[in-house]
């Protein structure tokens, strides 16, 4: 079902959200920053990218820097922990069991470069009205990531529906009980004109009649869509729409989209 919306007040609030997306992606040490991943192993490695020799030790990472030893204990797949240099920052994560350093340095090309992230035009006709169905208790749903062998591992809320052009179809919903929701998603333009791993949409919190809205306009782009050095997740198989949302981020890295 569409929702009925005021087309110019739809455009002018697009133009704004998508205009802080923008404003997003050039903070100097965003994820556009980023220049480099490097997992780490036992031996003592040195990187063009990052001040000092960086290892594993057990369930710590050792950085050698100078005469100074810093031992950092990274979660795992929260956010990573940051040692500062001079041109940014260097980033120790940990993801499934494995150890990284991520250099996000405010030089990085690709935020020299970025100009916006392309897109499609909004049309209001993206904009459905779905409704959410929550699991009796929360469930763990694991998913794939960009970087082949690790793992993410989400809290599944409940399911919503929504109806398309004639037929139901069903998403998989993160987040906790009570709270704002949202979905990883590919469809018929994944690896076409937009980026292939998955897409990202914000529910919010469903309402008291658990009536959610799929703005598919604002559908987001992961950071993997514009560096290597991410380690995003994968849309999990139930999220994969059999037809083209054309509608929201498309693939920054596609050239026609940067035209």
């Amino acid at each position: 079902m569409t929702a009925t919306l005021d087309h110019t007040r739809f455009a002018e609030h697009w133009q704004q959200w998508h205009a802080a997306r923008n404003d997003a992606l050039r903070q100097p040490l965003g994820w556009l920053s980023l220049t480099a991943l490097h997992w780490l192993d036992e031996n003592p490695t040195e990187f063009d990218e990052a001040p000092g020799s960086w290892h594993v030790d057990g369930d710590t990472v050792v950085h050698v820097a100078g005469s100074q030893v810093v031992t950092y204990a990274p979660v795992e797949g929260a956010a990573g922990l940051e040692v500062r240099f001079e041109r940014g920052y260097v980033e120790i994560i940990r993801r499934t069991g494995r150890f990284a350093i991520r250099v996000h340095d405010r030089n990085a090309p690709a935020l020299v470069a970025f100009t916006e992230v392309p897109v499609y035009e909004p049309d209001t006709k993206w904009v459905l009205t779905g409704r959410f169905e929550a699991f009796d208790e929360s469930r763990t749903v694991t998913t794939g990531a960009v970087v082949d062998g690790l793992e993410h591992h989400h809290s599944a809320a409940g399911l919503v529906r929504f109806g398309h052009d004639g037929s139901e179809h069903t998403l998989v919903a993160f987040g906790e009980p009570g709270g704002p929701l949202r979905v990883l998603f590919t469809d018929a333009t994944s690896g076409v004109t937009t980026y292939p791993a998955a897409r990202k949409l914000d529910l919010g919190i469903p309402a008291e009649n658990n009536a959610v809205t799929l703005d598919f306009t604002r559908a987001e782009n992961l950071p993997c869509a514009f560096t290597d050095a991410a380690t995003c997740p994968i849309a999990p198989t139930e999220n994969r729409l059999p037809f083209a949302v054309e509608a929201g981020e498309r693939n920054p890295r596609t050239p026609q989209n940067r035209e």
